[in-house]
């Protein structure tokens, strides 16, 4: 690493319009949940004039229509203080940019595995090795000609086998009758027939016991020389997976990260507690890491962060061009919970109840169920951290009821009609029917721009971002069906308000399908996960019908949402 490229200096940016009358903030950026500070604002503005101005490298980010081979990327800027006082800001992309770990004016990663004196080329290559000896032996000729051989001799043997105990059949029969056409014989000339017929039959069973001899023979001798080529194969592959995992320990033992009061913790000792007890893929090479890392190491002092998605969107992921976007969890949370300690932070907002001073509206009721007008920003069910919701609220208002209540839910952002059972029978009936499907639903949804076309189906499956929960990715491999009919009402300039019908019920699957490159390419306006935060998600479960649990009658209510 250029100790004159990466110095303070070089990558300290001081603000090119005056940011004189702009009030510091308090507290430091909560980083997975905010509103970027103003100065964050100005800041990634400047960057992104000089990301679209650029000259010093390529990078095709899939904004110029070149879809094939684009790749977005996520950047982040870190409002500093330096030791005079001034403020100004640094610099980082997520990952690789060109190609490159290292690009002048942005703050290196935490550790660069891709310099030409880093031990990680050198035992990669020695993997790569073991790959390439490893995938010639199950390539190899002989192994294949063993296993064609095998299984040709197995399959003769079944054949040869099976022919010789047909014969065998055939001749006991013959031996049968022979027996009982000699039952007029005296009884010397009998006993004499007796043991003929039964040298016959020994001889047989010993036909039978030599072919499966010979057979298996040679079927052994292929199974040998098969057996130690595949224990030359698992030989390999565990000496790659060894020399691999310890090529990862090593390398996240180099990712070590500081806080403000100079504590240095690596990778494998911040995911220790995790899960599954290491790092995922990735880790430490986020935006936010390496400003912070940069900050402390240099003595400047971390003001205010944000990080903002630049490019095209992934093709399983929902980014928006400019967008600003909270840290991943999956990846970023134990190391920014370290590097982060010690210092105010903005409040958590998932701490915060949501519903606090929010009535929930119950717009029909009988003795076996409740129907309710759920606001948004209120939980269906108890969070982590708060348990009010609609699910405390019905406890509350019918302390007498049986079973779980809850036959379904919505998004804690999503408003409108939800169906609640009083009783474990009532609850059973419901449940049955949002499992088959013979529950009709409709939501008025919003979304940013103006849908072509009046109606249409989307079917992306769906499954969770594991590194960034709640998150949905379109996942054709791993995902689960996810089905999406829709319907334009009206259209006003900049927007669109839809009626949606899911024909399944996956997670945000609505939010997904509407803001995706494949399916509307428009987000919901208010979604903060998958388009730009605004008053309200709008989003509304204005339409429910079902038959009742008890009566059987088909029932059906609505109302409209407040957007």
């Amino acid at each position: 690493m250029s100790d004159t490229m990466y110095s303070a200096q070089q990558c300290f940016t001081p603000f090119s319009t005056s940011v004189e009358g702009i009030t510091l903030p308090e507290r430091f950026t909560f980083p997975f949940y905010y509103e970027p500070h103003e100065l964050c604002v100005l800041a990634a503005n400047e960057l992104q004039m000089h990301l679209e101005h650029q000259g010093e490298w390529q990078h095709n980010f899939g904004l110029t229509g070149q879809r094939e081979g684009a790749i977005g990327k996520m950047f982040g800027v870190l409002v500093v203080q330096n030791r005079e006082g001034e403020l100004g800001y640094l610099k980082a992309f997520s990952g690789k940019l060109a190609e490159q770990n290292l690009l002048p004016g942005f703050v290196p990663p935490v550790f660069d595995m891709l310099t030409q004196d880093s031990f990680f080329h050198g035992e990669q290559q020695a993997i790569n090795r073991l790959t390439d000896k490893l995938e010639a032996l199950q390539n190899a000729p002989a192994l294949v000609t063993l296993e064609a051989e095998l299984k040709g001799l197995n399959g003769a043997k079944e054949q040869a086998v099976a022919a010789l105990r047909a014969e065998i059949i055939e001749n006991r029969k013959s031996r049968k009758a022979r027996r009982q056409a000699g039952q007029g014989l005296d009884a010397q000339a009998f006993e004499v027939l007796q043991q003929q017929l039964g040298r016959e039959s020994v001889a047989e069973k010993h036909r039978l016991r030599q072919l499966n001899l010979e057979w298996d023979d040679q079927i052994a001798a292929r199974e040998t020389r098969l057996s130690e080529l595949r224990d030359e194969i698992e030989a390999l592959k565990q000496q790659r997976a060894s020399q691999s995992s310890a090529l990862q320990r090593r390398l996240f033992a180099q990712y070590q990260f500081l806080n403000q009061a100079g504590e240095i913790k690596d990778l494998n000792s911040l995911f220790s507690a995790s899960p599954k007890g290491f790092p995922p893929a990735g880790a430490g090479e986020c935006a936010a890491p390496k400003l912070l890392q940069f900050a402390f190491e240099n003595g400047l002092k971390p003001i205010a962060m944000a990080e903002f998605w630049w490019g095209a969107s992934p093709k399983s992921e929902v980014k928006q061009h400019k967008q600003f976007y909270g840290a991943c969890h999956g990846k970023c949370e134990p190391i920014l919970a370290h590097m982060l300690s010690g210092m105010a932070l903005d409040d958590n907002p998932l701490l915060n109840n949501p519903a606090e001073g929010k009535a929930l509206s119950i717009i029909y009721q009988d003795e076996a169920i409740a129907v309710v007008n759920k606001p948004a920003e209120f939980l269906s069910v108890p969070g982590k951290h708060v348990t009010d919701s609609v699910y405390s609220r019905m406890r509350q208002a019918f302390p007498k009821a049986t079973g779980p209540l809850i036959v379904h839910r919505l998004d804690m952002s999503t408003s409108g009609l939800m169906v609640i059972a009083l009783s474990s029978e009532a609850n059973t009936a419901l449940v049955q029917q949002f499992i088959g499907r013979t529950v009709e639903k409709r939501y008025l949804a919003k979304v940013v721009g103006e849908v072509q076309g009046d109606e249409g189906e989307i079917k992306l499956p769906l499954r969770v971002d594991l590194d960034d929960r709640p998150r949905q990715l379109v996942c054709f491999e791993h995902g689960k069906h996810a089905h999406t009919y829709w319907e334009v009402k009206s259209r006003d300039e900049g927007s669109t308000l839809l009626s949606l019908f899911p024909k399944t019920g996956r997670t945000h699957q609505l939010r997904v399908h509407c803001a995706h490159q494949d399916g509307l390419g428009m987000p919901i306006i208010g979604d903060d996960l998958y388009g730009a935060k605004a008053n309200r998600l709008h989003l509304h479960a204005q339409y429910l019908a079902f038959n009742h649990p008890i009566s059987g009658e088909r029932v059906s209510f609505s109302c409209d949402p407040d957007f």
